[in-house]
Order: structure tokens, then C-alpha cells, then sequence
């Protein structure tokens, strides 16, 4: 075994039989020895996965506890075997662990690794955002130290700007609109949105988007609103996000959510639904604005 990360997938491994199997600990501890043996290694590679493991075991109820509470719309026995553990795992590093051997962003990055090698590219975004919760209640440990690395500590004039492009896409079916929303991982329905690629024209990179992102051939309509916020890149650190958005025209059909990491569904709804639905406060006004127009359509 090379590195800790195999480690971290070899414990994996293990966490995930003892959860299946219902495994006491000693027989546990067996099977991570097996697997180690199984993948080569050596005593610093044992004493890091045994260590891992014992910690991750020794505090599975506590660690629990915080994945429910993360993941309010996610009963924990509704979350895959191997989606529980890597959260285990991420959140014990996240927490328990020594920062100055794990950085608290290592933890999360090996976890989303993790997700995506095990599991899948939808399951790297819903560990990235459970963990990225507890992160940020804890106060975003080590987010300093990653902006005076890249030089990004910037006042906001001087921060880079990334642009992106999003729309309320609408169709209509036997006499109704409908509306094609996106679900994240947070629990929130939200608008299909982008990033523009270097030379990008808006209305191409649009088009683009959705059609990625949703499977739509869409006709851009009216101009709806202009967002900006700050965002926090990993290794680019502190930049400006300005999104505008467009009213969008689509046939009525199946929608097929893309690779799009942190979502997790796609549906088409009745205007007369949506006051159901939990949206983030800044898409409000978007979504009322273009429901106004559709109603002046008749």
C-alpha cells in the first residue's frame, strides 16, 4: 500500500463489510489486517488504517448523530452503505483528527475522492455538501491559510470574476406552463446554471448549459435578473460570481440530469405547484418574474 489515501479506501472497505455484516470489532479488525495484507503494506500503513478505523468505529454514533443533522432530508438509513462510511470517515478526520497531519480540506477532498471512486460522481457532490456544512460550523478552519497560499486575499474590486449563465426553462402542455427545476443535495430546488468557457458567447454558452445540465434544446427568451455573490475556491481562493439569467423556452419531454456534481434530480412542475417547493431566497424574485411574463401571455 503506497499512500494514505488507499489507506483511507482500504478502511472503506472494511467499514463497509462491518456495516453489511454487522461484524463485532475484533472480527473487524481481522478484515481490515486481510484487506491490508491482500493490497501490501507495511507497519505505517497498518497503524494508519487501524487507527483510522478504531477512531471512525469508536465514534460511529456520535458521528451519526452529525450526519442527521447535516443531512436533515436524508434519513441515515437512506443513505447507501458506502455513502454512511465515507461520511464517517470524512467527518472523523474533519473533527477528530490532528489538523496539522489531516488539513481540514484534505479530510473533505479525500472523502469526495473516495465518494466518486466508490460510489459515483452524484455521491462526491452530496459528501462534498454534508461535509461542507460541518466545515463551515466550524468556522472554516484553515480557509485563511489556503487564500494567503494562491495570493487571493483580495478586497472584492480586485477579485477575479467568473461569469455564468442560468435560466427558468418553461414549456407547455395542454394549455399549462411547467417549469424544469434542479434538486441539490442541501435539499433545495434551484435553477439550471453554468459557467461560460473562455470566448464563450452568452447566448451559445446558455444553450450549452441547459442542454448538459437538463438534456433540453432550449430558445432564449426575456432577460430575467443579473445575481452576484462571492464564492470561495478551494485553491483559487476568494472570486466574484456573476450569473445572468434568461427566461428559456423548451419543448415539453423527459428531462435527464447530467454529471453536474451536488444535484440530484430534475423535474418539470405546474406554475400552480411550485409554492410548494423550497427554493434559496435569491431565486424568488427570478422565478416570480418569469412567471409574471408567462401570465401575460395568457
Amino acid at each position: 500500500m503506497a499512500n494514505r489515501h488507499l489507506a483511507r479506501s482500504i478502511v472503506l472497505q472494511t467499514a463497509f463489510e462491518s456495516d453489511f455484516r454487522s461484524l463485532t470489532n475484533d472480527a473487524s479488525i481481522s478484515s481490515l489486517k486481510r484487506n491490508i495484507a491482500e493490497f501490501g503494506g507495511g507497519p505505517d500503513d497498518l497503524s494508519f488504517a487501524t487507527a483510522l478505523f478504531s477512531g471512525v468505529w469508536g465514534k460511529k454514533t456520535e458521528l451519526d448523530n452529525i450526519i442527521t443533522k447535516a443531512a436533515p432530508d436524508w434519513p441515515l438509513e437512506k443513505i447507501s452503505i458506502v455513502d454512511r462510511n465515507v461520511l464517517r470517515i470524512g467527518l472523523y478526520e474533519l473533527l477528530f483528527s490532528d489538523r496539522k497531519e489531516v488539513p481540514a480540506k484534505v479530510a473533505i477532498n479525500e472523502a469526495i475522492e473516495i465518494a466518486k471512486a466508490f460510489s459515483g460522481e452524484k455521491s462526491g457532490g452530496f459528501v462534498n455538501g454534508v461535509l461542507g456544512t460541518v466545515y463551515k460550523e466550524l468556522g472554516e478552519p484553515g480557509k485563511n491559510e489556503v487564500s494567503q497560499k494562491n495570493n487571493k486575499n483580495l478586497p472584492f474590486e480586485e477579485m477575479p470574476i467568473k461569469k455564468l449563465v442560468g435560466a427558468v426553462v418553461y414549456a407547455q402542455k395542454d394549455g399549462d406552463f411547467y417549469l424544469a427545476f434542479v434538486h441539490d443535495v442541501f435539499g433545495k430546488w434551484t435553477l439550471s446554471k453554468g459557467k461560460l468557457t473562455e470566448g464563450e458567447e452568452l447566448y451559445d454558452g446558455l444553450k450549452r448549459e441547459i442542454k448538459e445540465e437538463l438534456g433540453l434544446d432550449i430558445k432564449a427568451e426575456d432577460e430575467l435578473q443579473s445575481n452576484e455573490y462571492v464564492a470561495n475556491h478551494p485553491q483559487e481562493g476568494k472570486m466574484r460570481k456573476q450569473v445572468k439569467y434568461f427566461l428559456a423556452k423548451a419543448d415539453f419531454k423527459d428531462l435527464k440530469l447530467g454529471e453536474s456534481g451536488g444535484l440530484d434530480d430534475a423535474k418539470w412542475f405546474k406554475v400552480s405547484e411550485i409554492q410548494t417547493l423550497n427554493f434559496y431566497e435569491d431565486i424568488l424574485p427570478i422565478i416570480t418574474k418569469a412567471i409574471t411574463i408567462l401570465g401575460s401571455r395568457g
